[in-house]
């Protein structure tokens, strides 16, 4: 089985997306997890560029990032200037990193253009440069940036470029797609010309700009590339660089070649939501194998199929790389969608009790509701069908205003009234909107039976007008996130009033989490 090397540029390449920026902080926790996944190297930044990258290979160097070899970033040096008396390179080596990672131009227009340099030059700064920090030690790989557009321009140039590299000792020669627009039959034509006029450990590294990145990567390593370079989650500039988290499953479980530990590889989902939360950015629930949604079933044919045999509308088992199958209950939904959320969920449900359940959701998503969003909706009404299953309280009343008051501006105030038992608990609380209010007045009503509610917290409020032709007799569905540590939950409510619309929401949400988190039992401290 061939060997395939992962290249991961996110703290680089990646921070270079416009909504992205990483901390110090942010890149030593990132490179500690992608070493602890099994990346092979770990590019952290441009040393010579910035004062955070400088301090980050600083504090890198004393991390133990087991096999993964760090790698620092730079160019060939300057025209005209010596090696030794070259910032960039001295920035490089200063780096300490056991990898130097050396970008250079393989597109004459580049030379002459960009550089103002003439193409004997450009190709002695490459040679130079590399021959000079090979001989400090270090690994170096060679960046032939814009390789393909230079060897459609030029071929004989572009191929020079690799040439000088491997004169210098370039242990690799990466071939980079930069502008993102060639094609996957060119790529791998193009590679396969490379290896066989200039010999050489070769790797690729392609951006996204015409939507090939993962394509294009594929088919280099068809041309023979063992090296693939890439971004977790295809960040990068742009619309962003090659997406190692879809072609890491695609070279191991497609192509059977050998890139990482199955065990690691099952972390996969894991370490692509880790990777958006540090970045700050939500995860894409429909990114390719790790996306909430890459497993979803939601039409009834679908799903009936697949609780019979689940390969018939998947083309992989996603426990493989750490994700799992869920069905989707909508309007578009069969029995067979409601018994396997039954069946997941250890609910035991017959074909009459899923049609009665499928006719309630479809009647209420025909009153503005939605459960595609809100699986907590869904699991209660699946509850509530079970034998003996008693709602933790009872909505007795509720009471919103809203005023604005002289020298306090707008306030809103609830009052609720809620029995739990015998017990019935009134409680009032402002809040900084009507619908935070009554949040508050029946989170606070609770607390005191079940203590476990404590921990729960509104997280996201989502309004959408269904019918906005009727004006302010519209129709109104609210979708609202709870979180309780690691856990997280979303419920609906629809109705021509939002205040109720809300409290149906509010309130199922407070039952789920009782239900999710355990209830500690009543009248607890």
């Amino acid at each position: 089985m061939a060997r395939i090397f992962l290249y991961d540029t996110t703290l680089r390449d990646g921070s270079q997306r416009e909504d992205i920026s990483l901390s110090v902080e942010d890149k030593l926790t990132l490179a500690k997890r992608l070493a602890d996944f099994g990346v092979h190297y770990i590019e952290g930044g441009w040393p010579g560029s910035n004062p955070k990258d400088a301090d980050f290979f600083l504090r890198a160097g004393r991390m133990n990032l087991g096999n993964a070899r760090l790698a620092a970033f730079g160019s060939t040096r300057h025209k005209g200037v010596r090696c030794e008396a070259d910032s960039n390179l001295k920035a490089l080596l200063d780096a300490g990193t056991p990898t130097l990672t050396l970008v250079g131009k393989s597109w004459d227009y580049h030379v002459s253009h960009v550089l103002n340099a003439t193409l004997e030059e450009n190709l002695d700064m490459i040679r130079e440069s590399i021959g000079y920090l090979r001989a400090q030690g270090r690994e170096v790989i060679f960046d032939a940036e814009h390789f393909y557009d230079g060897f459609e321009a030029n071929p004989e140039y572009a191929l020079a470029t690799l040439k000088a590299a491997a004169e210098g000792g370039a242990d690799w020669l990466v071939l980079c797609e930069t502008n993102g627009g060639k094609l996957p039959w060119q790529v791998e034509e193009m590679t396969r010309e490379a290896m066989r006029r200039v010999p050489g450990n070769y790797g690729v590294h392609c951006h996204n700009d015409s939507g090939c990145g993962v394509a294009n990567s594929i088919s280099a390593v068809r041309g023979g590339c063992t090296m693939v370079q890439g971004t977790i989650n295809g960040y990068g500039e742009r619309v962003g660089n090659a997406d190692l988290v879809t072609i890491l499953p695609n070279l191991q479980l497609k192509m059977g070649l050998d890139v990482v530990p199955a065990d690691k590889l099952r972390e996969l989902t894991l370490l692509s939501r880790f990777v958006a939360e540090v970045a700050n950015l939500k995860h894409d629930d429909h990114h390719p194998y790790t996306g909430h949604s890459a497993f979803a079933h939601k039409g009834g044919i679908h799903v009936a199929a697949i609780l019979k045999a689940a390969d018939t509308y998947q083309h992989l088992d996603p426990a493989l790389i750490g994700n799992e199958m869920r069905s989707v209950i909508s309007e578009l939904s069969g029995r067979g969608n409601i018994l396997f959320q039954a069946q997941r969920l250890g609910i035991d449900l017959d074909q009459e009790e899923a049609k009665k359940v499928l006719a309630q959701i479809k009647h209420l998503e025909h009153e503005g509701f939605t459960f595609e969003a809100a699986d907590a909706s869904v699991e209660l009404l699946l509850h509530r069908l079970r034998p003996g299953y008693a709602r933790p309280f009872e909505l007795v009343d509720y009471f919103v205003i809203t005023e604005r008051r002289h020298g306090r501006g707008l306030l809103s105030e609830a009052t609720v009234k809620v029995k739990v038992g015998e017990d019935m608990k009134f409680t009032a609380a402002e809040g900084n909107g009507p619908v935070n209010a009554l949040a508050t007045a029946l989170q606070e009503s609770l607390v005191g039976l079940y203590p476990v509610l404590r921990t729960v917290r509104l997280t996201d409020y989502k309004v959408r007008i269904l019918n906005s032709a009727t004006g302010t007799a519209a129709s109104t569905r609210v979708l609202i996130d709870f979180q309780s540590g690691s856990e997280g939950w979303t419920t609906v409510g629809a109705g021509t009033n939002i205040i109720d619309a809300s409290w149906r929401a509010l309130s199922d949400s407070m039952e789920y989490a009782l239900l999710r988190l355990g209830d500690e039992g009543a009248g607890g401290a």
